[in-house]
């Protein structure tokens, strides 16, 4: 699968790493942290801009993202949730997904959708829930630019610092979205644990 992904990004260049950003976030063949490391690879040895490699990175990850997000407001939540139903699994999403991504967005909004793309199997499910809930477009797509250029330019970024060690990112990435999903839980544990106190 990476030797696929790397003739894409050396053949197709920038917008063939904008293409395989679109995929990953329609049907992920395979993750961020592969596809962005092995860009800022590329860019390290001249066969691209790093600064090109982000900008196709960020504006695939977010066309990707707003196919989703847009289809969940059009079609609206009932109608979207029996779809995830019958239809979810190519995508690796289900029904406790989006119900837990609109209890989250609900709560948080713009904080859930920014922290979310940088979390393993949420970054793209978060964007159902958030059409489903209607939230505001300029609210998700300002929050989901912010963190998607914080994510994949990071992993961007790391691929063209470490060079031909740029598998070591997907192994240090997999651990910090991990652990921005364990400050997330945390923090969501303390309020509800705070909140029942206070009642």
């Amino acid at each position: 699968m990476i030797e696929w992904a790397a003739g894409i990004v050396v053949a197709g260049g920038l917008p063939g790493v904008f293409l395989l950003m679109v995929a990953e976030n329609l049907f992920p063949p395979m993750p961020s942290e592969v596809i962005m490391p092995l860009a800022g690879f590329t860019a390290a040895r001249g066969q691209m801009s790093i600064l090109g490699v982000i900008a196709a990175g960020v504006a695939g990850s977010v066309v990707g993202n707003a196919a989703w997000f847009e289809l969940a407001r059009a079609f609206g939540a009932e109608r979207m949730r029996r779809l995830v139903d019958r239809y979810g699994r190519w995508a690796g999403l289900g029904r406790a997904e989006v119900l837990k991504g609109e209890a989250a967005l609900r709560r948080n909004g713009p904080a859930a959708v920014f922290l979310a793309r940088m979390m393993p199997g949420i970054r793209t499910a978060i964007s159902i829930p958030a059409g489903l809930v209607a939230l505001p477009r300029r609210v998700f797509y300002i929050w989901t630019m912010l963190g998607t250029l914080l994510w994949t330019g990071g992993l961007a970024l790391a691929g063209y610092a470490l060079e031909d060690k740029f598998h070591l990112v997907e192994e240090w990435a997999g651990v910090i979205g991990l652990g921005i999903m364990g400050l997330v839980l945390g923090g969501l544990g303390l309020h509800i644990w705070r909140a029942r106190r206070a009642a």
